[in-house]
């Protein structure tokens, strides 16, 4: 991983963690001051969003290591690690979130809830707002430095927005007479969080096992190398997946009564011109086949 990545991962996990510092102590106090027990727990739910991108910081710096003697690959798959810790984070979140809400329609418990004040849903008001501002901004250089860390944070960050909805509804609902939308609006948050934490889960392990890259940026390669006239054509060209990278082997067929040294230069040429056309390729073998003659 460049060092633009790692400062680009390491600038947005620092915003992160000051926004939701920010955010817990006040819906805590927010919480507190209005009597509002989805307040409270809303702010515990951002403080957890503190501990969930100190992963991030910690996945994305150990994945930027270079490669070693026991390593040669690099350490790129250990992004993928931090991803699932974060799914996994996430799904219990959207989990508890669900079985307390459920438990409260059940039981009747919903019925007891405490009338809060203003104060709490203007706090869930600006939860939201931050929150989902947040989640753009984090998704953003998540998809410019393709970092599967930096997105499952922000799906947290779109997890925290959404529990603040619900807590926004419950608190709504409580002051005109309505406590139960509490618990209905929290049972549709797991949903959603669930369902985000599902399809972070399934990208980081589908990153973790080699896998071809996409039909569309194969066919992309195959033209770049083609475009050199010395390139009679392709006996084998395969890509996988490593983490966020992608390798190539790749074989090439050119007049086999060129020079080694032809041949040699010919193979550097298409793997630098592949390399700056793909920035997002760490590593290409190119071999060079004699072209088999046609009868």
């Amino acid at each position: 991983m460049d060092r633009e990545f790692t400062q680009t991962a390491n600038r947005v996990s620092a915003v992160s963690i000051a926004a939701n510092v920010f955010l817990s102590i006040f819906k805590l106090m927010a919480g507190i001051v209005a009597h509002s027990s989805a307040m409270v727990s809303d702010a515990v739910h951002s403080a957890s969003d503190v501990f969930s991108t100190i992963v991030v910081i910690i996945g994305i710096r150990l994945a930027s290591k270079g490669a070693d003697k026991e390593h040669p690959y690099g350490h790129e798959r250990l992004e993928c690690v931090a991803a699932i810790i974060l799914a996994m984070v996430l799904f219990v979140t959207g989990l508890g979130i669900g079985i307390s809400a459920l438990g409260k329609i059940l039981d009747g418990s919903w019925r007891t809830v405490q009338v809060p004040g203003g104060l709490a849903l203007a706090a869930a008001v600006i939860s939201i707002a931050v929150k989902e501002a947040m989640f753009w901004y984090t998704r953003y250089y998540a998809k410019k430095i393709d970092s599967g860390a930096l997105m499952a944070d922000a799906w947290h960050h779109r997890s925290d927005a959404l529990s603040s909805v619900g807590a926004l509804v419950g608190i709504g609902f409580s002051m005109v007479g309505y406590p139960i939308m509490d618990s209905i609006a929290s049972l549709v948050i797991f949903c959603f969080i669930t369902k985000a934490a599902i399809d972070i889960f399934a990208d980081a392990v589908r990153k973790m096992v080699d896998h071809s890259c996409d039909e569309e940026t194969e066919q992309k390669i195959r033209e770049v190398v083609l475009e050199s006239q010395d390139v009679l054509g392709i006996d084998l060209f395969q890509t996988r997946i490593f983490g966020s990278k992608i390798y190539v082997d790749l074989e090439i067929a050119v007049d086999g009564s060129r020079t080694l040294w032809d041949a040699h230069n010919i193979a550097e040429q298409v793997h630098d011109h592949i390399e700056t056309e793909f920035p997002k390729i760490k590593h290409i073998m190119v071999h060079v086949n004699p072209a088999r003659e046609e009868n």
